[in-house]
């Protein structure tokens, strides 16, 4: 934050409530009232904690938990909920309504439309593009916006491009590249246009052999 003499290069709009140790960027603006709302009517709160770099733009209405960062020119739109740790890249989108969970990442330029929902440990690459939209321009389209399900630790490859309502099984993995049309089994890995399966995660093996499988199978508790 600048000193207490110096006046702040960022704008922070009303009812905006920032987390102790919260730091904010030069010319971000956060708070800002979506069309419709007048400033400060729709609360915004950023936890402990947070890092918001320059030329970030938080919409008001968002609830968003500690630890969270962005990177620079980051685009967040109004009334998202969004976990602890939290980490969105460089240049990336996320649209209103969106639901995240603790420990996301989202890397840079990437693009999530509304109504979309990324489970704990979701990891985005960078250049991902998610659609919720099946029939854009469609007359009735506003009753069927909905975005892809990211479920707990699928990691979705650079350039994806995932289509409206799929769901990405947990720990599923999304090749580089790919376009998925349809839902993913959870573990299974998945690659081309449109994605088809290839294997499942607990056939990966690393090619230096640091580890033995990147991704092992869970525990059983019994």
């Amino acid at each position: 934050m600048p000193s207490s003499d110096q006046p702040p290069n960022f704008k922070l709009h009303r009812n905006v409530i920032l987390g102790e140790g919260c730091v904010v960027g030069d010319y971000a603006i956060v708070g800002l009232p979506p069309s419709g709302k007048t400033d400060g009517e729709l609360t915004t709160r950023i936890g402990a904690n947070g890092l918001i770099r320059s030329h970030t733009v938080i919409y008001a209405g968002n609830v968003i938990g500690a630890h969270f960062a962005t990177g620079h020119g980051v685009l967040l739109r109004e009334e998202n909920e969004i976990g602890d740790r939290v980490s969105i890249g460089s240049h990336s989108v996320i649209e209103h309504h969106v639901k995240m969970g603790n420990r996301v990442r989202v890397h840079s330029a990437t693009f999530i439309p509304e109504f979309s929902i990324l489970e704990d440990d979701a990891w985005i690459g960078p250049n991902v593009t998610f659609t919720n939209v099946l029939h854009p321009l469609c007359p009735e389209v506003s009753k069927c916006i909905k975005g892809p399900h990211i479920c707990r630790g699928a990691k979705i490859g650079a350039g994806a491009t995932v289509l409206p309502t799929v769901v990405i099984g947990e720990m599923a993995m999304i090749g580089a590249g790919a376009v998925v049309t349809e839902n993913v089994p959870p573990r299974m890995v998945v690659v081309g246009n449109p994605a088809r399966i290839v294997k499942s995660i607990d056939e990966i093996k690393c090619p230096w052999d640091y580890i033995a499988h990147p991704y092992p199978p869970p525990v059983d508790p019994t």
